[in-house]
This record gives C-alpha cells, sequence and structure tokens, in this order.
C-alpha cells in the first residue's frame, strides 16, 4: 500500500520528475512550491514522508527553516532533503537539525528507491516501538493499589528499584510478579536497557544454562556457533529469573558464583565474563520449606533474599477487583473491535465475592473469555463460567475426613471443574488456574485424577 508523500520543490521539471518516480512506485503525491505552502499543507495532511529541497524561494522559510519547524510540530515525519551536489554542507547541516536522509540532484533512480525504503522502514520501526513501549506501559497500570497491602508493597518496590540490590518477589502465582519486576526495572536507572526473563521451570537444565550463561562453539551437541547468554547479552539491565524455587541444584551453585562475583564462564568456555546485570528473582514456592528438605540451596536463598517483597493473593485485596475489571474491559474490547462493555452491579458483585484461586491471571482469563463470548453489551454474572468455590454442599461427607483427605478432595474438585471447562485441555486448564502446566500435571498425576 502507498503513502502520501509531500514533495517541496520551486523547480516544476524537478518536481514533475520526482512525482512521477514517487507514483511509479504506488506512493500518492502531493506537490508545492515553497515553505509557507508546505507548512499550510501539513496542517491539513499528514503525510508518511516529505522530500524537502533546500534552496527555496525565501530566504527566510527556506529548507533548512522549514525542516526545524516540521521537527518541532512533527517529530516522527520521516523528511528526506534534497540538494545539489555542491551543496554537501547545507545537507549535512539539515541532517543535524533532524532530516532522516538527503539526495543530491539529479537523481539516480535505484538510489531514490533504497533511500525511501529505508526511511518508511525506520519509520514503521518507530512506531512499532513506540506502540510496544505504549502497550508495556499500559500494563503498568495493573499495578493498582487500592489495598493497604499492595500500596505497601509498590511502595518498597520503588524504593528498592533506585539500587542495585537483588530483589526476591513472592507470592501465589497470578498474582503479577512479573509485572512487578517489569516496574521495578522501569523505575530504575537501568531503565534504558533490555529486561531479560529467563522461566527456570520452562527448559530442561542443560538448555537453561545455555539460556542463561551462553555457550561455546561445540560445547555440546548441536552447538554449532557461539552464543551469548541472557546474562550478557542484558549487561547493565536487569534479569529476571521466573520460578527460580524450580531451578535444579547444579545450576544453582552456577547461578551462586555470578551473584557472589558478577562473573560466569560459557559452557565449555574456559574464560571469565563479568557483567553489570540486576538480578530480580520470583517464585511460588516456599524457598524455607525448600531449603530444609534440601532442594535448594541455603547459600542461594541468602543470596537471592537480600530485599524480599511478597505479593498478596487476589483476595486479600479485593478493593482492587473493580479496577482490575475496568482495565481488562477496555483492553479487551479494545482488541475483540467492539464498543465499551458495561458490567453490571450483579456482576461486579459476584466478581467481588469470589475467592479467585489463579489471582489476577483467573480473572484476567474471566474478563476475555466473557467478552470473546457476549453478544451485548452489558456482562452479566452468567457471562463468567466461574464455579462456585464454595464446596460446603459435600459438607455432611467432609465433617468425618482428616484435615489432609479433605484438601485432597478439594483439590480434585478445582482440578477437574478447571479441566472440564478446558475440555480437558490441560494447558487451557493451568492458564485458568495460574498454574504452571507441569505443576499441574504433577498435581493430577499426584492426586490420581482420571
Amino acid at each position: 500500500m502507498g503513502t502520501l508523500v509531500l514533495v517541496v520543490e520551486d523547480d516544476a521539471d524537478i518536481a514533475t520528475v520526482l512525482r512521477d518516480r514517487l507514483q511509479a512506485m504506488g506512493h500518492e503525491v502531493k506537490t508545492v512550491g515553497d515553505g509557507k505552502t508546505a507548512l499550510d499543507a501539513l496542517q491539513r495532511v499528514t503525510p508518511g514522508l516529505l522530500f524537502l529541497d533546500i534552496h527555496l524561494p525565501d530566504p527566510k522559510l527556506n529548507g533548512i527553516e522549514v525542516l526545524k519547524w516540521v521537527r518541532k510540530e512533527w517529530p516522527d515525519l520521516p523528511a528526506i532533503v534534497m540538494t545539489a551536489f555542491g551543496s554537501i554542507p547545507l545537507a549535512v547541516e539539515a541532517m543535524k537539525e533532524g532530516a532522516t536522509d538527503f539526495i543530491t540532484k539529479p537523481f539516480d533512480p535505484d538510489y531514490l528507491n533504497i533511500v525511501i525504503g529505508k526511511s518508511l522502514e525506520r519509520s514503521a520501526l518507530k512506531r512499532e516501538v513506540t506502540a510496544l513501549r505504549s502497550e508495556l506501559e499500559s500494563r503498568f497500570d495493573m499495578l493498582v493499589a487500592a489495598s493497604p497491602k499492595m500500596s505497601a508493597v509498590i511502595e518498597s518496590a520503588k524504593k528498592v528499584a533506585q539500587s542495585d540490590s537483588t530483589v526476591l518477589l513472592l507470592g501465589e502465582s497470578g498474582t503479577g510478579k512479573d509485572l512487578l519486576a517489569r516496574a521495578i526495572h522501569n523505575w530504575s536507572a537501568r531503565r534504558g536497557r533490555l529486561f531479560m526473563p529467563v522461566n527456570c521451570v520452562a527448559l530442561s537444565e542443560e538448555l537453561l544454562e545455555s539460556e542463561l550463561f551462553g555457550h561455546e562453539k561445540g560445547a555440546f551437541t548441536g552447538a554449532s556457533t557461539q552464543k551469548r547468554g541472557k546474562l550478557e547479552v542484558a549487561d547493565g539491565g536487569t534479569v529476571f529469573l521466573d520460578e527460580i524455587g524450580d531451578m535444579k541444584p547444579g545450576l544453582q551453585a552456577k547461578l551462586l558464583r555470578f551473584l557472589q562475583n558478577r562473573e560466569f564462564d560459557r559452557v565449555g568456555g574456559t574464560r571469565s565474563i563479568r557483567v553489570d546485570v540486576r538480578v530480580i528473582a520470583a517464585t511460588n514456592r516456599d524457598l524455607l520449606q525448600a531449603v530444609k528438605a534440601g532442594a535448594f540451596r541455603e547459600d542461594l536463598f541468602f543470596r537471592l533474599n537480600v530485599v524480599t517483597l511478597t505479593l498478596p493473593p487476589l483476595r486479600e485485596r479485593t478493593e482492587e477487583i473493580p479496577d482490575l475489571v475496568e482495565f481488562f474491559l477496555k483492553k479487551y474490547c479494545r482488541e475483540a473491535k467492539k464498543p465499551l462493555m458495561q458490567i453490571s452491579p450483579q456482576a461486579m458483585k459476584m466478581l467481588t465475592a469470589y475467592s479467585w484461586p489463579g489471582n489476577i491471571r483467573e480473572l484476567q482469563n474471566a474478563i476475555e473469555r466473557a467478552v470473546v463470548l457476549k453478544t451485548g453489551d452489558t456482562l452479566k454474572p452468567e457471562d463468567f463460567s466461574l464455579q462456585p468455590m464454595d464446596l460446603s454442599s459435600n459438607r455432611a461427607e467432609q465433617m468425618g475426613r482428616p484435615f489432609h483427605r479433605a484438601v485432597e478432595h478439594h483439590k480434585r474438585e478445582i482440578i477437574r471443574r478447571a479441566l472440564a471447562r478446558a475440555s480437558g485441555n490441560q494447558t487451557k486448564a493451568a492458564e485458568c488456574l495460574g498454574l504452571q502446566r507441569t505443576y499441574l500435571a504433577r498435581l493430577i498425576k499426584q492426586l490420581d485424577i482420571k
């Protein structure tokens, strides 16, 4: 699809040649002959590309002056300046004022194609980066602090963000640990560098070691080239180690060395690599219990446990549910290209009273599902496929059960219902419950759920 191009050129013959060339490339072209007309045109239309001659009739509003106005009023508009071969210093000045590129007259058709392609590609990439950054920043709106507990966590997170201390985030699955980790990075002096998340349970021990520390060529079968690990790539930034409690003991020792000395060896390497990386780790496991059971190194625990922030479950901060519901409603109505829906008082009351075992992630999934399936403009209680979490219907049966057997029974019921809602798909059921799929699979096996 072509782009609207504004050509500012006082030589009618050159303007015609350039217009014909751009139209042949599939672009829509508007031509003007002086700076004032160009600025007036920019008030009425929004071109995707500007061709600007440096030498224009009005010396008070020549190409350089027009470019200054463009950069002030339309900073994202890519501008290619045009100049005669003998005016290269002016072209250099134009580049300093923010021109995207320059071409010399007469135009070489092939070079003209390259310059246009590069300018449009750079502009599209810039828009994409801006959109992604806006989307990422909008996710911080989920860090609402309507409850005292969450307010205290966010206040502490902003304080620790100003340091380089290692942070350990604790809390149930779905409480927003990954979001808080990104927020800490965004609030810190490292915000201009990379934030690299690493899921410690999604990969085997060998792959996770390579993912973190990288490897040398020939270090193992399939290592055909050298690879830099995320710790190395994120130098100057932040690495987020999610599900750190599931890291295998052998890899824990190598991570401990890094936290102590800020250096490591690539897999198969002999040279120590030193980097400046801030580490944030998160887990939903009880690490102290894991230390007592011998599943997690005590020395690593103390290295990680410099500053600990515990995110409360959603059932302990129900004041935030209305704000979160509004946020997710806007998000998923926009994504589904539907008018913004309302939520009935009865539905809001139900959502606020629900215990949300999957926390914010479960609430998010519930809102998305309701928006996608709803044909009207108001969400009602029946639009949410929530199962009542009060299992007291079997109260008489449960009265005689020992505590641990009763807990197992409730777990089975919750998992069976999640599997039923997900038509037997364990991945979807795990998302609904806010659990890792591998952990859900272990629970299904452990509880002998058929």
